[in-house]
């Protein structure tokens, strides 16, 4: 599928060696600078269709601090539209405006604020103000939550065949990735069954109840390879939800986790994210590094850096 050309790639597998055990990691936060971690790879192909539909603004949703819109939003000026986000946390405009989110202001995104129980409703708010939108002749493309589509995880399909050609896939146990909305483990899990490569995806659980998200990425990976007519069948048994390392809730990370990005930071000059990686790292090491169980697991770092700006008093406290 034709695309948009937005990431760095290939983006380097890098061998770790932290607490005197050696892993690997895939380097996603170095797809860019303003255009950094997973969500390019994804907008690459759905900016793609927005502008072969002639589409004068982008909308999408998400948290104040989220990656997926202001990497929408960046890459959305570079490709000559307008964005509207609908965003989660408070219902009005924060004065504190940092992060992520002052980069969505800063490229000029203009922000709908919606409180938690009106986020739950957001598609439909997305829908109909694409309805007020268009009676003023301006086309809208909408992107749900994420940019968790069949047309989004297009990317991280094609991120398998770059792994193959940095590494003997047949050889890796696994590929560790936090799960959000889904899209990423979903392309991973899809792209490895297209390479017929019988490697576990484990997904990191930040936001979704356990049977929600591995739902979301089960059907999400099986419409992709319906809607692209690729003859295969997901096995559901190659996708392992690693639950309750975000139940102090998405938008918050407790102090065993920031003590563990610290110690993390300081020995490999990586710093990881407080509503991704950080939990993903922190589940990483529970279930491998620990237990010696790393099978040649890999770690996917998929980016998340201007959350922590958001986060500099827990992240300096630590």
């Amino acid at each position: 599928m034709k695309k948009i050309l937005l990431a760095n790639l290939p983006t380097p597998l890098q061998q770790i060696n932290f607490d005197n055990k050696k892993f690997l990691i895939k380097r996603d936060d170095l797809t860019g600078v303003e255009l950094s971690g997973n969500k390019v790879r994804k907008l690459e192909y759905i900016l793609y269709q927005a502008k072969k539909e002639k589409s004068d603004y982008i909308f999408t949703c998400g948290g104040d601090q989220s990656n997926h819109a202001r990497a929408t939003v960046i890459a959305a000026s570079k490709a000559g539209m307008k964005t509207k986000l609908f965003l989660w946390g408070w219902g009005t405009e924060k004065s504190n405006q940092d992060g992520n989110l002052f980069l969505c202001k800063y490229f000029g995104a203009e922000i709908h604020y919606l409180s938690y129980s009106e986020y739950q409703h957001v598609n439909q708010i997305m829908f109909d103000e694409k309805k007020k939108f268009e009676r003023r002749k301006l086309s809208v493309y909408v992107i749900p939550e994420g940019g968790s589509t069949v047309i989004g995880i297009n990317g991280y399909f094609e991120f398998v065949n770059e792994l193959k050609s940095q590494i003997n896939l047949k050889r890796v146990g696994g590929i560790l990735t936090a799960a959000g909305t889904g899209g990423t483990s979903a392309g991973i899990l899809a792209g490895l069954a297209a390479a017929k490569i019988n490697a576990k995806v484990f997904a990191v659980n930040v936001l979704y109840p356990n049977e929600i998200i591995k739902e979301k990425i089960l059907l999400l990976a099986e419409a992709f390879c319906r809607e692209n007519k690729i003859g295969l069948n997901i096995n559901s048994d190659n996708l392992i939800i690693l639950d309750g390392y975000s139940m102090e809730g998405y938008k918050n990370i407790s102090n065993d986790k920031l003590k563990l990005i610290k110690k993390f930071a300081h020995h490999s000059g990586i710093l990881l994210d407080p509503a991704y990686t950080g939990k993903a790292f922190y589940a990483f090491r529970e279930n491998f590094l620990n237990n010696n169980k790393n099978h040649k697991v890999i770690f996917l770092h998929s980016g998340g850096i201007f959350g922590v700006f958001n986060k500099r008093r827990e992240y300096l406290s630590s």
